[in-house]
């Protein structure tokens, strides 16, 4: 029934949006469709004004939903009553952090604004990495921080440039199988990461993409 997802913590109710998410939507115990409109859930919409923002990924209870400018439609966010912790993020910037309370059946607007990050460097030195993976929401982290989703990554414009040398690559999205592989690049040289990740369980799901209990 869904009177009970009331009693759930925000950990649990955090993992029931990322269970939804992972299958390309948001769907409640009990049947209730994100396409619905919801008396128990609350909705959250995100605002922000530059390609940075729209393009930078969130998180939400420590679980990684997808990004910005994809939260709507079948991809908009539901959580269940009460407070809940945002997290938005962009490589070279500051994380976006706020906490917000959730009404049932009200919608919540989030103004995300991201701020250079004053410990952002550009190696002097570089050599180009693309990767080009689907689904393309998924969230790409190299040396264990997060990057960007795939698609601002790769396809026939995008890359980044990095620092030559070996550097660890890890693709995650919830629903699917974590891909990881290490690239050894030299100076100046441009390589890619190419794959399609394969179905898999939320429950493999990395700690940097998993909700928090």
């Amino acid at each position: 029934m869904v009177k009970s997802l009331g009693k759930l913590s925000r950990g649990s109710a955090a993992w029931i949006l990322f269970a939804g998410l992972a299958c390309g939507g948001f769907v409640a115990r009990g049947g209730l469709a994100a396409g619905q409109d919801s008396k128990v859930l609350g909705e959250v919409q995100f605002d922000g004004a530059t390609k940075v923002e729209k393009d930078s990924g969130v998180w939400v209870d420590g679980g990684y939903v997808g990004y910005l400018k994809e939260l709507k439609g079948d991809k908009r966010v539901l959580l269940l009553p009460g407070e809940h912790e945002i997290s938005v993020r962009q490589s070279g910037y500051d994380d976006f952090a706020e906490k917000i309370v959730v009404e049932p059946g009200q919608t919540r607007l989030v103004h995300v604004v991201m701020h250079l990050s004053a410990r952002a460097e550009s190696p002097e030195i570089t050599a180009k990495l693309k990767i080009t993976v689907q689904p393309g929401r998924a969230a790409v982290f190299l040396d264990g921080k997060y990057v960007g989703h795939a698609s601002e990554l790769g396809g026939a414009t995008h890359s980044m440039l990095i620092s030559p040398g070996k550097h660890q690559v890890k693709v995650e999205l919830p629903g699917y199988r974590t891909f990881e592989t290490e690239v050894n690049l030299l100076a100046g040289q441009k390589s890619e990461v190419k794959t399609e990740l394969e179905k898999g369980s939320i429950e493999q799901a990395s700690p940097d993409i998993k909700p928090t209990e």
